[in-house]
């Protein structure tokens, strides 16, 4: 009895020993789960972050906007060069240097997460290097065999790459993104899954470097998320770069050949089999939860795999919590970091807090020419039977756009007709992803096209496009 005892005692103590407790506990270390450990250490808390990533940083700032968007302005500045003669310029020869082209992706993406970690590792917190998994709602278990404690924990771990049940998809070798943002060469020819806006925008980037480009997409268009007329304008500019846009497809089968792959689909009435030598998977992505052990912590999914969570970010078992990607419901990083934040100080206790807003929905492509939009569409309006007022102006007809030679594309807005309340807009053309600020602070704040009439609009600019639409509102108004 004694040596059972005795026994029982070291077992303990070892336990205890590898055994930590926190206030908070953060699994994940990108724009959601960082966050939240700001926001919690700044009340005062313990807080843990768990990350086992191969490098810190978040989907964001390593594999995702900073990359990406890097790549696309230097192939934008590259296309502009190309057809300088539009602008009266004698440009010899502009060519990509894809070394150069990593190279100066991999200094400025090195030095956001080089900033990332120095405020990861400032000892604000205690980071763990590890992989995690539930033992109940409130324990982790480290890959390292050391136990987590808290009485609140964050899951934010983002999504990853998805693969369909498309025949033939998971037994071919293809790139996701993660690939494709590291080619160090030009390839000689891409089929691209999907027309979400990573495939439209990396489609259009890997045409701008050089490669035969093909996208094939099931929807009737692409970045079905917009409306069609917005998609069409960039499928029209695609197909003027020399890109192939298959819409409204079905795939049939997927295989590696000796030059590379095959993929056999309908399109319409009739089968098409398109070759090339890289297949690039664009098709979607999906919370990063495999592995976490969500059912010994009570944590719910629903059909799409995204956690539940309530309008305080928590889960069905209400000491855990979740933000971004992995609850969603929109993939994007500001809504990712006022989730963490809001989870953050839900925890603490915290008054007076508001559910994170999704909308005004804000969202941006950056294809050429890009996509923005904030606010109701029209679709989302007329499925709500809800009344409004439309108005559009097009960028072919506008002063600034037609000296840039950037006439792709339209303003759309949409608006109350009692009042002319802003309700939403869209826009697809030059500087979209810019222009679209132009109504985040009065949706915000409430306010009708009368409102953005006291603003001055300075000419020629691209901005007072905007005021065309508004006036055309306020007319119907009266």
């Amino acid at each position: 009895m004694e040596v059972v005892s005795f026994l029982r005692f070291v077992t303990l103590r070892m336990s205890s020993r590898r055994t930590r407790s926190f206030d908070f506990i953060a699994i994940g270390g990108g724009s959601a789960g960082f966050n939240a450990a700001r926001v919690a250490a700044s009340l005062g808390r313990k807080v843990a972050i768990i990350d086992a990533g191969a490098a810190l940083g978040g989907l964001c700032i390593l594999r995702g906007c900073m990359p990406s968007k890097t790549l696309l302005h230097s192939t934008d500045v590259l296309h502009r060069a190309r057809h300088g003669r539009v602008l009266g310029l004698r440009i010899p020869q502009a060519e990509v240097d894809m070394k150069a082209l990593q190279a100066r992706k991999r200094r400025i993406i090195g030095e956001f997460a080089d900033y990332r970690v120095r405020q990861l590792e400032s000892g604000r917190y205690t980071l763990f290097r590890e992989h995690a998994r539930f033992v109940d709602a409130h324990t982790l278990e480290l890959s390292g065999g050391r136990r987590l404690t808290a009485p609140s924990i964050l899951i934010a771990t983002g999504s990853r790459v998805s693969t369909p049940p498309i025949p033939g998809l998971a037994t071919t070798p293809f790139w996701t993104s993660d690939e494709v943002l590291d080619l160090d060469r030009a390839p000689e020819s891409v089929i691209v899954l999907g027309g979400g806006i990573v495939a439209c925008e990396l489609a259009q980037y890997l045409g701008r470097v050089g490669a035969r480009v093909t996208v094939i997409q099931r929807s009737p268009h692409v970045l079905r998320e917009h409306s069609p007329e917005a998609a069409t304008v960039v499928e029209e500019a695609f197909r003027a770069e020399g890109i192939t846009v298959f819409t409204g497809t079905q795939i049939e089968s997927i295989r590696a050949i000796a030059s590379g792959v095959e993929v056999t689909f309908r399109h319409g009435d009739r089968r098409v089999v398109r070759r090339a030598r890289h297949l690039f998977n664009a098709l979607g992505r999906e919370p990063a939860t495999a592995g976490l052990n969500l059912g010994a912590a009570g944590v719910a999914c629903g059909p799409d795999g995204r956690i539940r969570v309530n309008r305080w970010q928590q889960t069905s078992s209400p000491s855990i919590y979740a933000g971004g990607d992995v609850c969603g419901p929109h993939d994007i990083v500001h809504l990712a970091v006022a989730q963490g934040e809001l989870a953050a100080r839900h925890a603490a206790g915290a008054r007076g807090l508001r559910p994170v807003a999704a909308l005004p929905l804000l969202s941006v492509v950056f294809t050429d020419p890009p996509v923005a939009a904030i606010g109701a569409s029209e679709a989302g309006l007329r499925a709500a039977g809800r009344p409004y007022l439309a108005a559009s102006y097009p960028f072919n007809d506008h002063g600034k756009s037609i000296l840039m030679e950037a006439n792709r594309g339209f303003v759309r807005v949409f608006a109350e007709p009692a009042r002319g309340r802003i309700l939403g807009a869209e826009i697809v053309g030059p500087e979209a992803g810019e222009l679209i600020h132009c109504f985040s602070g009065p949706l915000a704040m409430r306010a009708t096209v009368f409102d953005l009439f006291r603003a001055p609009w300075y000419h020629p600019t691209l901005a007072e496009i905007i005021t065309y639409p508004l006036e055309e509102i306020a007319d119907q108004v009266g």
